[in-house]
């Protein structure tokens, strides 16, 4: 058999080809991976990607070299990404949120866990991004709408730029409610941030009951709202909250 197309050794991911990979084989059907000495059935390459047919005579080394840097590029990203996956925990709904303390604009340290028993809408957003342009004053608008009835919008700033830009994109905005200085730590810590806007609703309880990634309607957001509100606080949170109130019970 003569190997006419490239294609990869499905172990070491090594080109397959007469020049670089595919050595003669002992019984019809049958190829052998130069770099790994695996060795395969012509079968199992039935469906894989169709790849330019050269001859050993007219081989572009073009080619060649573009092949191997697709190649190695796709063992480096799967490498890392691989490496990133087993970092990087999945925040999904139901799971706690992860707790952080971040600097506010005004200075002071904000730190989630103190705002328990409140539903809080964790908005990652940047200066930069013109979709949360689009979002930040409805935030402005919610937060007024709701936040008599326990909610707190926060946002986090996850851009490079400096603390006066972002103070000044706040003010022309009219932002009402705690705006930070975003870190990448918690930024990973919840899930890497795929796409700016994204906002993590959280119940009284400290679990996230739902989260958006990217612009949506304002109604929808509103939805997810509503879902962090009507969460209970948990049992010894609120006894606490009541002991700080009203002092400790007398026995």
């Amino acid at each position: 058999m003569k190997v006419e197309e490239f294609q990869f050794c499905p172990k070491c991911a090594a080109a397959l080809n007469q020049s670089a990979g595919a050595t003669p084989e002992s019984a019809p059907g049958v190829v052998t991976c130069g770099s790994c000495g695996t060795t395969f059935q012509q079968s199992d390459f039935a469906g894989g990607p169709a790849l330019p047919q050269t001859s050993g005579a007219n081989r572009n080394p073009l080619a060649l070299f573009v092949v191997a840097v697709i190649a190695a590029a796709m063992l480096f990203y799967g490498f890392h990404a691989a490496r990133r996956s087993g970092s990087v925990p999945l925040v999904t709904k139901a799971s706690e949120a992860p707790d952080f303390a971040l600097e506010s604009l005004d200075g002071k340290s904000v730190r989630l866990s103190d705002l328990r028993g409140k539903a809080v809408l964790l908005n990652f957003w940047a200066t930069w991004c013109g979709p949360c342009k689009i979002e930040t004053p409805w935030l402005v608008e919610l937060q007024n709408q709701y936040g008599s009835q326990g909610l707190q919008v926060i946002g986090v700033a996850m851009d490079d730029s400096g603390k006066d830009e972002i103070a000044k994109f706040a003010k022309d905005m009219g932002v009402n409610y705690p705006v930070l200085l975003g870190k990448e730590a918690v930024g990973d810590a919840y899930g890497g941030v795929p796409a700016l806007p994204e906002s993590f609703f959280i119940g009284r309880d400290g679990k996230i009951v739902d989260k958006i990634i990217g612009l949506k309607g304002k109604g929808e957001i509103e939805d997810s709202i509503k879902k962090a509100l009507s969460t209970e606080a948990a049992k010894n949170e609120a006894s606490a909250e009541t002991t700080r109130e009203n002092g400790p019970v007398q026995r």
